[in-house]
């Protein structure tokens, strides 16, 4: 079956991610089941530790399909998204050749050259991996980090599901994959991307939600402590000034590492011992290590 047309609503799509873990709003939800009825991409921003990836994780559960990711990173090329030779393996290949045939004419000699790349050869990057062995999810994280002429060539990509590769012709996706791309917003994206795309900026879950998120991905976590936890890290986001706020990931570590301490309420002196667990810079510790006594009675 063709995953676009897995879940006949957006409510079938919210219900079968709940069921992987992954707690959507009724407008993800929509975005997202419009994404695959509409063989669009889908475009999420938001601030770092929102779920963004976890989407895309949990569609590939809810669909039965494989997951293949692509990190963008500074400096990432086409060849590092698309493919490169097996340089080690063909070396390999022509000293053997070479010990077997000496003396070789001009005709076996073109023979080898063309053997190099053939696709034993060929290592297959997430890009056209996608391609190749769609339908997958294919995830494309933090677009943001790479720069204009990646951002050009992917657009390229997602416009014709196809790639060239000329040592042995054009490779074409028989079904297109969904694509999840993933921006923390360190710059903007172009508009021609945007416009290809479908579009959702995620926030922090509220309270409730995120109670709910504790419940459903740390079921060991009592229910006391979840919440004395969610409530400490909604305070901690409260305070603008923060480099790094904790995202969903955060809460649910810390409410893990409370568990596997015994602990069963959430106290000053305890907050601060295992505050490294949510807070992942020296001077957002130490702006919330002053503020922890009235953060916790909130």
């Amino acid at each position: 079956m063709d995953p676009r047309e897995a879940y006949p609503t957006a409510g079938d799509l919210e219900t079968a991610l709940a069921a992987t873990g992954y707690l959507s709003s009724p407008e993800l939800s929509t975005v997202a089941w419009l994404s695959l009825r509409l063989a669009r991409p889908l475009l999420m921003e938001g601030e770092p530790g929102t779920g963004k990836t976890a989407l895309a994780e949990a569609l590939a559960e809810a669909l039965d399909i494989p997951l293949v990711r692509l990190q963008c990173y500074e400096g990432i090329d086409a060849t590092q998204a698309l493919y490169d030779w097996d340089f080690p393996r063909q070396i390999l290949h022509l000293r053997a050749v070479e010990a077997t045939t000496r003396a070789a004419s001009s005709d076996q000699l073109e023979q080898v050259e063309g053997e190099l790349f053939d696709e034993r050869f060929l290592l297959s990057r997430p890009i056209l991996r996608a391609l190749r062995e769609a339908p997958v999810v294919l995830l494309i994280d933090e677009i943001d980090r790479a720069d204009d002429e990646f951002e050009a060539f992917l657009l390229e990509v997602l416009s014709t599901w196809q790639v060239t590769i000329p040592e042995i012709g054009t490779v074409s996706a028989a079904t297109p994959p969904v694509v999840v791309l993933t921006s923390n917003r360190t710059r903007e994206l172009h508009d021609a991307l945007k416009r290809r795309c479908l579009y959702h900026w995620l926030e922090h879950p509220g309270l409730q939600r995120e109670l709910d998120i504790v419940a459903s991905r740390a079921p060991e976590v009592p229910a006391a402590l979840a919440e004395q936890v969610v409530r400490a890290t909604h305070a901690i986001r409260s305070d603008e000034n923060l480099l790094k706020p904790p995202g969903i990931a955060e809460t649910l570590d810390w409410a893990r590492a409370l568990t596997e301490l015994g602990v069963r309420e959430l106290d000053v002196e305890t907050a601060a011992a295992t505050l490294g667990v949510a807070v992942k810079y020296r001077e957002d510790a130490e702006r919330v290590k002053l503020a922890l006594d009235r953060m916790l009675t909130r």
